[in-house]
């Protein structure tokens, strides 16, 4: 053992071995999180890299990494992607979007992983049976993309696997996760809606959107309403059905009661309910998707930035595997990326409301 007299020697791997009496292959295991070492060896190599204040170096991290890899013959560099396909819960609708595959692949890809997807009620696609594909597969890694109130992805085994979701709609297990900051997303329209003069903002979306946003929506509206005069206070509608199609009445009465002049809501069916009121866009009421995409540029939007999302995702996969972590973390780490303002001909134009303003 080393005493306070003696210098210390090189922090290296070989260091850490002699300090902890044991070979450098068990200090390369300790270190990197792999199963099968005894509790008390582990403690040791710990307390001896801690000792000689051992530092990785991660370019040689990464090269065993990947020679590792292909020694491991029986596991796929494959990332599965699970969604749900759940019709009675009228969630899969284009008013409810996925995070892109091709933005998933993109940034796996760049891991050196490929992707596979599958349909959780698909084809007869039960939990249980996707957990003996992914295992007969070879497969390790998982994102799940919730799209459901019934949730089946929640009753996969996550065990064996590392895991990250999408949003924040499966609250257990609790898994990693990344997901748009929609509460800095609707302040942010806010702000930008009151630089050009709408006095009454209205929220309309489903009870289903706000839970995926961890009640980011509603929260956020709720903050910025308080800081209006109760004249000017919109309340926030949550959509009775996630069909959208089937909630016009509740709209339309919400719409006369309350009389907002600009809406942020769905880009589907909520544009016709207009025209059917007589509801010029932009001239009559202001119109700012909740959701925007690059496709829908007739109107001004939300962009949460679905291909950041996906990216976060993956590298929260990525590092638990090529750390050796499985199954459902003790404390689950959630990215939350802030959402893009987007201006679009649906609403005022900023720039001679910017220009009226006092200094």
């Amino acid at each position: 053992m080393l005493t306070a007299c003696m210098p210390l020697p090189e922090a290296n791997l070989q260091a850490v071995a002699l300090e902890a009496g044991v070979s450098m292959m068990t200090v390369s295991r300790v270190l990197r999180n792999a199963p099968k070492v005894a509790a008390p060896t582990r403690q040791r190599v710990l307390a001896a890299a801690r000792a000689l204040n051992y530092q990785p170096d991660p370019h040689l991290a990464r090269m065993m990494t990947l020679v590792r890899g292909k020694k491991r013959q029986r596991v796929r560099a494959v990332i599965a992607v699970i969604r749900e396909h759940v019709p009675k819960d009228d969630l899969l609708s284009t008013s409810y979007q996925y995070v892109p595959i091709e933005d998933i692949h993109r940034r796996a890809r760049g891991h050196g992983y490929e992707v596979e997807e599958f349909w959780l009620g698909r084809d007869g696609l039960t939990p249980e049976r996707l957990q003996k594909v992914l295992h007969a597969r070879g497969i390790e890694g998982v994102i799940v993309s919730p799209q459901s109130r019934e949730l089946p992805c929640s009753r996969l085994d996550y065990s064996g696997f590392a895991a990250a979701a999408f949003g924040h709609v499966m609250r257990e297990p609790a898994l990693h996760l990344s997901a748009g900051n929609m509460m800095v997303g609707i302040k942010t329209a806010t702000a930008e809606l009151t630089l050009r003069g709408y006095k009454r903002i209205g929220l309309a979306v489903t009870q289903w959107v706000d839970d995926r946003s961890q009640n980011g929506y509603c929260a956020a509206m709720l903050s910025f309403q308080d800081t209006l005069p109760p004249a000017r206070r919109v309340p926030t509608l949550l959509l009775p059905h996630n069909n959208i199609s089937r909630s016009f009445g509740a709209f339309s009465e919400w719409m006369r009661k309350h009389e907002p002049d600009v809406l942020i809501t769905f880009d589907t069916h909520v544009p016709g309910w207009l025209k059917r009121m007589n509801l010029r866009v932009p001239q009559d009421i202001g119109f700012v998707v909740h959701d925007w995409t690059p496709s829908m540029t007739g109107y001004a939007g939300i962009h949460q930035r679905r291909d950041h999302v996906a990216a976060a995702a993956v590298d929260l996969v990525a590092t638990q595997l090529s750390q050796n972590e499985r199954g459902v973390p003790p404390v689950p780490r959630q990215i939350m990326l802030p959402p893009q303002w987007i201006d679009g001909p649906s609403i005022r134009p900023g720039a001679g409301v910017r220009d009226s303003l006092p200094p």
